[in-house]
């Protein structure tokens, strides 16, 4: 813990209803959610349309629907009031040539920008900042999982230090070749944060997420509600060998609601990821959406 930190604590210790331990579960919220937006590159692409990622929704009975997809998130966009964008393009299924193009703005408390190409309708429709609790392309992630949920949405409380005894979920369907379920952090002491919604009445009443004591990343999040366990969000991550042990690319998302049985994953092989490209900013335009066709 550097100097400055160990300062901060020490005076916000001090002040009305505030103690060093919730500054250090908020810091920790930080560092998740740095980790998580890829805060330490300047950009970051999932896929390519030659070599796309891929998704599957699986239902708790039925045919799962799989997509092809790619992701391009650059960090350091800069136009205008724009800080940042992120663009999919879905390559197959139903949602083949569907983009969505996201707006992060400089004011942090500006709600995210949507623009949505639908191919069918050679259209763009603009969109505002979707629920937290939406879903996401019709899988078990939510909006709040994957763009919106930010630290200052949840009052956070370090539970401490536990043995991380299970390996990550995947679903078993082994005609689909999916990634095998990761056990390279089991066995090891993680974090164990406790994180409560600030918004009443929320989807959940905590989540409790497992992490990284050196990268801060997430490898597991348990939603509850009335008590019960809910949701699972697994997430298997890799380090980029940057200075900054915070600089980590996941290779599949994992997640289950069981109250349903549905299930989900999202995933790469390691070649198919790529940061801090000379990608031109050009990418990241309504023309890429209108250039989409089936």
């Amino acid at each position: 813990m550097n100097r400055w930190l160990i300062f901060v604590l020490l005076t916000v210790a001090h002040l009305p209803g505030v103690t060093a331990s919730d500054l250090e579960a908020r810091h920790i919220a930080e560092d998740v959610y740095f980790v998580n937006h890829f805060f330490a590159v300047d950009n970051i692409s999932y896929g390519s349309k030659g070599h796309p990622m891929e998704l599957l929704n699986q239902p708790a009975r039925g045919k799962g629907r799989r997509y092809k997809m790619e992701r391009h998130l650059n960090n350091r966009y800069e136009r205008g009031d724009i800080k940042a964008r992120d663009l999919v393009i879905f390559r197959s299924g139903n949602l083949r040539s569907t983009g969505i193009l996201v707006d992060i703005y400089k004011d942090a408390e500006r709600p995210l920008g949507f623009a949505i190409w639908l191919p069918a309708l050679r259209k763009i429709r603009r969109h505002s900042e979707p629920d937290q609790a939406d879903i996401w392309g019709g899988s078990v992630f939510t909006y709040g999982d994957i763009y919106l949920r930010k630290p200052s949405d949840e009052r956070h409380e370090l539970l401490g230090r536990v043995e991380f005894s299970d390996c990550l979920g995947s679903i078993d369907e082994q005609d689909l070749a999916l990634p095998a379920p990761w056990c390279g952090i089991r066995g090891k002491t993680v974090l164990k944060l406790r994180s409560y919604p600030r918004k009443s009445g929320w989807w959940y009443d905590w989540r409790d997420q497992y992490i990284d004591p050196d990268s801060h990343a997430d490898y597991r999040a348990e939603y509850f509600k009335d008590g019960r366990k809910i949701k699972i969000i697994d997430k298997a991550w890799k380090s980029m060998g940057l200075d900054d042990p915070r600089g980590q690319f996941w290779v599949y998302w994992y997640g289950i609601d069981l109250r349903t049985g549905a299930s989900g994953m999202a995933w790469v092989t390691g070649e198919q990821v790529r940061w801090n490209q000379p990608v031109k900013s050009s990418l990241w335009s309504l023309a890429t959406l209108r250039k989409l066709s089936r």
